[in-house]
């Protein structure tokens, strides 16, 4: 249903000037971002002669925290370091992460020291990223600009993959692994230094109001467990990174059988990304004029189909054109599903909520990847087909989660006023009794 353009929030330029460089800076330094990811792979295989396996090995080992995402935004939500909240961690753990680089870059590069090292970046950037997420979602709620911000948060974390995914061979071959590991280090000692900023429009009072209020740790998993909004959104989310046609296969179909150049793979991975920037800034001009509600059948309805064009690729320009287009519709569908996630966070457990929704997101992706393979490798001469068809399939389960929304959550538009979901709010916290955090 279309609803007149939502009223701009007061210091809402503020809020998007705070998030911008944080969000940039946080998947720059991600450690399973593609920068990273596609560039500690080529130390792998270039510098150390690597197997396959041990490439796929260290990838898997290394993901362990991401995993864990839970762990690290529930700690996000009931720790407090210095009395500073978010701006404590990240110039805690900003920090930590960038020593961790900086060692990295100054020892041997050796098979286990790389993964040792990595690991515990993994881990220590971690609650970098459960404040960065947890702040973005609690200012998004109380300030009603989930919608913007999700599209925010979407258009600028596609940045650094699309530059990761152009950009991470020819660093590869220009750029020494020490010299690598040293620019994160500087990138993640920049977030450390945004801990020191303090914007009224983001911080004055954000942890005062009802939507901040926690119960403690056992109180606070009740509420999580108890919270039907949460489920819907995580698994749209699962669901929507579940495309087992998208990685592995792809890249085989592509060069193995349709005999086209290694560097078409990476560059329609670009395009592909590429696309959510603007997706996510459609979906932040429609967020205003449009209910969540209509705006999440309207991307899911587009998303069904997005992976049935991979079939008709035939050359290097059909490949890049159609990965484009498909990325549009991924993009404005998953930046609806974020928008959801941050609407449907509890009551001061937005890291929580939101970093399981990152590890779901890792999970799905790499799990998607892996059926994909064998799916793939199961026939000869329809692997690839298949594969597309279990995508197709996988994602027809969102429309029933549609249908488990509550609808008071998605009925009005980014920027309004919700008194339903007001009341719900403070019956929530009501029933608790308030911790000191």
């Amino acid at each position: 249903m279309a609803t007149t353009a939502a009223p701009v929030v007061p210091g809402a330029a503020a809020v998007f000037r705070y998030f911008t460089p944080l969000t940039l800076l946080v998947f720059f330094v991600l450690p399973n971002g593609f920068l990273l990811d596609i560039a500690t792979s080529f130390m792998l295989k270039n510098e150390l002669r690597a197997t396959p396996d041990q490439v796929a090995q260290f990838r898997l080992l290394t993901a362990i925290p991401v995993y864990l995402s839970f762990c690290f935004g529930l700690a996000r939500d009931l720790w407090n370091p210095f009395g500073l909240r978010d701006r404590g961690l990240l110039m805690i753990f900003g920090t930590v992460t960038a020593v961790l680089f900086v060692w990295i870059a100054q020892a041997p590069l050796a098979y286990r020291g790389l993964l040792v090292g990595m690991l515990l970046v993994m881990f220590s950037f971690s609650f970098v990223a459960a404040a960065a997420r947890g702040l973005l979602t609690l200012v998004s709620q109380e300030q009603l600009m989930s919608g913007r911000l999700s599209a925010l948060w979407n258009a600028l974390s596609s940045a650094p993959y699309a530059v990761g995914a152009f950009a991470s061979g020819y660093l590869a071959e220009h750029l020494l692994p020490a010299r690598t590991f040293l620019l994160v280090a500087a990138l993640s000692a920049a977030i450390a230094m945004l801990g020191l900023w303090k914007p009224g429009a983001v911080f004055n009072h954000a942890y005062d109001q009802p939507l901040a209020r926690g119960a403690g740790f056992a109180g606070d998993l009740r509420r999580l467990a108890r919270h039907r909004a949460a489920y819907p959104a995580v698994l749209l989310v699962c669901l929507s990174q579940f495309s087992p046609g998208f990685n592995t296969p792809l890249q085989f179909y592509l060069t193995n059988e349709l005999h086209l150049p290694d560097a078409v793979y990476a560059n329609s991975q670009g395009m592909l990304i590429t696309a959510y920037i603007p997706a996510a800034i459609a979906y932040g001009y429609l967020c205003r004029r449009l209910a969540l509600r209509t705006l999440l059948w309207a991307a899911t309805l587009l998303w069904l189909p997005a992976a049935i064009p991979l079939l008709f690729i035939h050359s290097n320009a059909t490949a890049l054109s159609l990965l484009f287009l498909i990325g549009l519709a991924n993009g404005l569908a998953f930046t609806a599903f974020w928008d959801l996630a941050m609407r449907s966070s509890p009551p001061g457990l937005q890291g929580t909520l939101m970093m399981m929704v990152a590890g779901m997101y890792e999970l799905a992706y790499r799990g998607g990847d892996l059926v994909g393979a064998r799916i793939y490798a199961s026939s000869t001469a329809h692997g690839f087909m298949y594969c597309v068809l279990a995508g197709t399939g996988t994602s027809l389960l969102m429309v029933p989660l549609l249908l488990l929304i509550p609808k008071t959550l998605i009925a009005t538009a980014d920027g309004e006023r919700n008194p339903a979901v007001e009341a719900e709010v403070l019956a929530e916290i009501g029933a608790v009794a308030p911790a000191e955090r």
